[in-house]
């Protein structure tokens, strides 16, 4: 992010007055974000699979087959449950390591059959749903969910639900006595089930092949039962039931497999939470070691919510689990991301989950976990840790990934290490904010610089565990001083002494050290950290985080417009979105002594209210290297540019070639007009003939418009 960059440069490093963060000082958990429903920059996250973390509660364990006393068996239920998870919130361990959100499972009923197989699965992951409308009882009642939220609300914790919207569970076409089938239900009531689905609530197009994009949206993943989101009742189904649970009160989503539903209907799900109640949103788009997808990018930045960052997680188990690549690779992931997503600071880092082998192997050594916690923790985007990584927990591949937590032991290093780093990430902006700066490098030594104003912290980290380097020639944006390691030496950890000119005096950095030094001072111009949500509509609310807003009321802009400001502070801004035209806008802060920050762009303003619809085009014949893309006379549609079309379209599953179709979010109840055009490798744009199409979107649900290309 390099919106403040042009203020930071302009500003002299000679300032009359800074202060030390002392390796002792505690920032209170409840002064950590304030319950900042949108901005999760400075948080740690914690994510807990329910059924692995404690059994507070034994008389909502399942019977018979769903359950494995002593979690013997992975694959079945544990008896872990929110009660559980209240207990270690009031105990202090999550507290006191520093956790200021929870990540827990889907919430929601799970089917109670056992699946036919060797080891008798069971849905105890929480993924396998067939009623969204009511809790699983496992892990409690409507009654216990409250109590969790408002337990860890009482302690300053966020709590993010796990949500997955894209199927129910484990279905046969041929079968429908194949564990529950697919069925789902509505608050108790049937609605239907995979087989004889004369309603169409879900797709029928076999397993994806993960060839490519359409395929993986529009066929079933694995055997679940795949949504058909542009069916109206499943539409509203899904809306609604997200509806309650954030009238529990919960402060984010982590939407699951987003790749594999489409987008068009994504946007509209999250225009739909940011007019209801705005919580920060994040989504899972698994990518494999080295891979890189032009679509994932563009999917964070336009969906109007943020992904799990499988590029950083990916590459920084390369560099200290699997040695696979080195600094180098990973320094130039930090570079190439910051360009990819609009918001790297939203993206939501991690080290392992719930989906790939634990960091720490069966024979690995600690330290690695301790250094790949230092970086999670002082690099740009959220940091979520994974149950039991503080414990050195082992366990490769689902479910051996997945067992219960046996030890809270607060006095691993790990622990130590999270909790250091969670006070000195909600003290410093420049965690929450900051860009990264490579300040030297080599394949074992990588020391990076996060700055935000006056902001800086100064990170160097050997994951040699044999070899020490002399580190001479480093230079940081650190004023002039001492600098102790704000991490305690925990993991050996150095002074060193910055001269006038910011050249670091040689100092040695041993086998597996890690010392990060700190500066932090009073911001005296405004600069913009963060804004949430990113997308919204003319009246809705969005919060502005950063520094040196001033006390006094200043002004907001929307490009050349002036908001309308609910409240102001020095760090924190709450205004209404203008009423100005759909588009893309910069956003300035002006405080009362009229000095302004640097713009903070991208934020999207939405026509009105979104649905969900399919536009088809038949018989829309093309040339090699040619793609079908759609283009209309609202911001949606691109306003007629075509460099902002909407596609390649999709010709494959629901519809095959010469017929193309793809589901756009588009305003309800709007005449729109629109057309398709063709486009080659080159850029070329070649236009339907004849009057443009026209159509009235739906109010409220989805909708299909057919339409001949005309030659």
């Amino acid at each position: 992010m390099k919106r403040w960059l042009s203020v930071v440069l302009s500003m002299s490093l000679v300032f009359s007055a800074f202060f030390l963060v002392s390796d002792t000082q505690k920032v209170t958990v409840e002064a950590a974000g304030n319950l900042n429903k949108v901005n999760f920059t400075s948080d740690i996250v914690y994510q807990i699979v329910v059924d692995r973390f404690v059994d507070g509660n034994t008389s909502n364990n399942p019977s018979g087959s769903l359950f494995s006393s002593g979690c013997t068996n992975l694959r079945k239920y544990c008896g872990g449950d929110w009660q559980g998870i209240i207990n270690k919130i009031n105990d202090g361990y999550l507290t006191e390591m520093g956790v200021t959100a929870i990540w827990i499972s889907q919430p929601v009923e799970n089917v109670f059959a056992v699946m036919n197989d060797a080891d008798g699965s069971t849905s105890y992951h929480g993924y396998w749903a067939r009623d969204f409308k009511k809790t699983n009882p496992f892990f409690g009642t409507l009654s216990d969910f409250q109590r969790l939220v408002d337990a860890a609300h009482a302690k300053g914790i966020k709590v993010i639900i796990d949500f997955a919207p894209n199927h129910t569970s484990p279905a046969s076409e041929t079968n429908p006595s194949y564990m529950e089938n697919g069925r789902l239900y509505d608050n108790g009531t049937l609605i239907g089930g995979y087989t004889n689905d004369t309603n169409s609530y879900f797709h029928h197009n076999g397993g994806t092949t993960f060839s490519n994009l359409e395929d993986g949206i529009y066929r079933n993943l694995f055997d679940l039962a795949d949504f058909n989101h542009q069916n109206q009742f499943i539409d509203k189904y899904l809306k609604d039931a997200i509806k309650l649970w954030l009238d529990m009160g919960i402060d984010g989503i982590r939407m699951d497999a987003v790749k594999h539903m489409p987008f068009g209907w994504q946007k509209s799900f999250m225009d739909e939470v940011y007019d209801y109640r705005p919580v920060f949103t994040f989504g899972e788009w698994f990518l494999s070691e080295n891979e890189v997808d032009s679509n994932n990018h563009f999917f964070a930045n336009e969906s109007g919510m943020s992904l799990l960052d499988f590029r950083f997680g990916q590459k920084l188990r390369q560099v200290l689990r699997n040695n696979s690549d080195d600094w180098y690779g990973f320094n130039q992931m930090i570079q190439d991301t910051a360009s990819a997503y609009d918001e790297v600071i939203d993206q939501v880092t991690f080290i392992d989950n719930h989906d790939m082998d634990r960091f720490m192997a069966d024979e690995g050594d600690p330290r690695k976990v301790d250094i790949a916690l230092a970086v999670l923790l002082t690099s740009r985007g959220v940091p979520n840790i994974y149950y039991g990584t503080e414990q050195y927990m082992t366990g490769n591949g689902d479910p051996n990934n997945r067992k219960m937590m046996t030890s809270f032991n607060k006095n691993t290093r790990a622990y130590q290490v999270i909790q250091k780093l969670s006070s000195l990430r909600r003290s410093n902006p420049a965690l929450s904010y900051g860009d990264t700066e490579q300040r030297w490098i080599n394949s074992d030594v990588y020391i990076y610089e996060r700055q935000f104003g006056k902001d800086v912290v100064l990170v160097a980290v050997n994951r040699s565990l044999s070899k020490s380097y002399s580190i001479t020639g480093l230079f940081t944006a650190l004023p002039s001083g001492t600098y102790t390691d704000q991490l305690g030496a925990l993991l050996d950890g150095n002074t060193i002494q910055v001269g006038s000119n910011g050249a670091v005096n040689a100092f040695n950095l041993g086998p597996g050290e890690v010392g990060v030094w700190t500066y932090s001072a009073a911001e005296s111009v405004p600069i913009i950290g963060h804004i949430g949500p990113m997308m919204g509509q003319v009246g809705h609310k969005l919060t502005i985080d950063g520094e040196g807003f001033g006390t006094n009321v200043g002004t907001v802009k929307f490009g050349n417009t002036v908001a309308s400001v609910v409240s102001w502070s020095n760090n924190q801004i709450t205004v209404t979105v203008p009423n100005i035209p759909a588009g893309k806008y910069n956003i300035t802060v002006q405080t009362s002594g009229g000095q302004v920050s640097a713009a903070y762009d991208n934020f999207e303003v939405l026509t009105n209210d979104q649905v969900s619809v399919r536009f088809v085009v038949n018989n829309a014949n093309t040339n090699w290297g040619e793609n079908v893309y759609l283009v209309g006379n609202v911001h949606e549609l691109g306003n007629w540019n075509t460099s902002k079309a909407i596609g390649p379209l999709f010709n494959q599953v629901i519809y095959s070639y010469p017929t193309w179709y793809v589901d756009v979010s588009v305003p309800e109840g709007k005449t729109i007009e629109f057309k398709f055009i063709k486009k080659d490798g080159s850029g070329n744009v070649i236009w339907e003939s004849g009057s443009n199409h026209v159509y009235t979107t739906p109010t409220s649900t989805t909708g299909t418009v057919n339409v001949n290309w005309q030659y």
